[in-house]
C-alpha cells in the first residue's frame, strides 16, 4: 500500500471517530513504508484523540517525525498544539517548546502566506480559555442532541414505512443509524418501544400528563404525603431513548469496520487488475 493510500484511511477513519483504528492504520503504514512525516502525524493526531493518557505517545510520534523532517509544516503545527494544550506545572518541558515551535513555524509560514493561514485556523482552537471551552462543549452538546433528534426522526420515518433495514451503502452513517436502531427495536416485546420512538413527542407530552395524575393522585388518596412514583411513566421512554444511542454507537462501529475493509481490500484489488 502507498503513503498517499495508509494517509487516506487514516483521514476517513479519523473522522468517523475510529481513533484507535486511524492510529493502527498509521502504525502499519510506518511498519510496511518506513519513517514518513504524514503518518507520523496521523499517529499523533490518533493518539491524542484517543485519550489524554496518551500524550506521551503523541510527543513520541511527532518528535520522531521531526528528527527526520524538522521543517515539516504540519508536524510543527501539530506539535505546537500538544505544547499550548500542556500544564506548565506537570509538563513545564513542552510549555517551554512553545515559543521555540511558533518561532520555527514563523519562518517558514510567513505573515500573510497561504500558510500561515492555514498555521491560524490550526490552531484557533489551542490555548482557548475557560469561557471558550465552556461554549465549545456547549454547542457540541447542541450539536449532539439535534443529530439524536435527527436520528429519532428518521428511525420513526422508517417504521412508518414498515421497517427496511438494508442500508444503500456500507458507509452510509446515517442508513446504518437506521437499520441498527431497526434492529434494537425489533421483536414483539419491544412493540412498546417502536411505539414510543413513532410517537415521541406525544409520548413524552402523555408521560408527563400521567406521571403528575399519578403523583397527585396519590398524595389526594393518602397512599403517601409526598410521591414520586407517577415519573415511573418515563422508564419507556428512557428505555427507547437507551436503544436510539447504542444503535448510534453501533452504527459507528460498523461503518469503521467496512471503511476499514474497504481500505484493506483496495490494494489486494490492485494486485489482481495488475496481475
Amino acid at each position: 500500500m502507498t503513503r498517499d493510500a495508509y494517509a487516506d484511511r487514516c483521514e476517513d477513519l479519523f473522522a468517523l471517530g475510529g481513533f484507535t483504528e486511524a492510529r493502527k492504520a498509521a502504525e502499519a503504514g510506518l511498519a510496511e513504508l518506513g519513517p514518513d512525516p504524514v503518518l507520523y502525524r496521523w499517529l499523533g493526531l490518533a493518539h491524542a484523540a484517543e485519550d489524554d493518557d496518551h500524550d506521551a505517545d503523541v510527543e513520541a510520534a511527532y518528535e520522531a517525525g521531526l528528527a527526520q523532517w524538522p521543517d515539516d509544516l504540519g508536524l510543527l503545527v501539530s506539535y505546537l498544539e500538544l505544547c499550548l494544550r500542556a500544564d506548565t506545572w506537570s509538563y513545564p518541558g513542552r510549555a517551554a517548546r512553545v515559543e521555540r515551535l511558533k518561532e520555527r513555524i514563523a519562518v517558514l509560514a510567513p505573515a500573510g502566506s497561504p500558510e500561515a493561514a492555514r498555521v491560524d485556523a490550526a490552531l484557533g482552537w489551542a490555548g482557548r480559555g475557560y469561557w471558550q471551552d465552556v461554549r465549545q462543549r456547549t454547542a457540541a452538546a447542541t450539536a449532539d442532541r439535534a443529530a439524536s433528534t435527527s436520528h429519532a426522526d428518521d428511525v420513526a420515518e422508517a417504521l412508518a414505512r414498515g421497517g427496511g433495514r438494508a442500508p444503500a451503502h456500507p458507509e452510509d452513517l446515517r442508513a446504518v443509524e437506521v437499520a441498527a436502531a431497526l434492529e434494537l427495536l425489533d421483536g414483539p416485546g419491544r412493540a412498546p418501544l417502536r411505539l414510543v420512538v413513532r410517537h415521541r413527542a406525544a409520548a413524552y407530552a402523555t408521560a408527563l400528563l400521567l406521571a403528575i395524575a399519578t403523583n397527585k393522585a396519590l398524595v389526594l388518596s393518602g397512599t403517601v404525603s409526598y410521591s414520586v412514583w407517577g415519573w415511573i411513566w418515563f422508564v419507556p421512554l428512557l428505555l427507547a431513548e437507551s436503544r436510539l444511542r447504542q444503535a448510534r454507537r453501533l452504527a459507528r462501529e460498523r461503518v469503521i469496520a467496512a471503511t476499514a475493509a474497504r481500505h484493506a481490500a483496495a490494494p489486494e484489488a490492485g494486485q489482481a487488475s495488475a496481475g
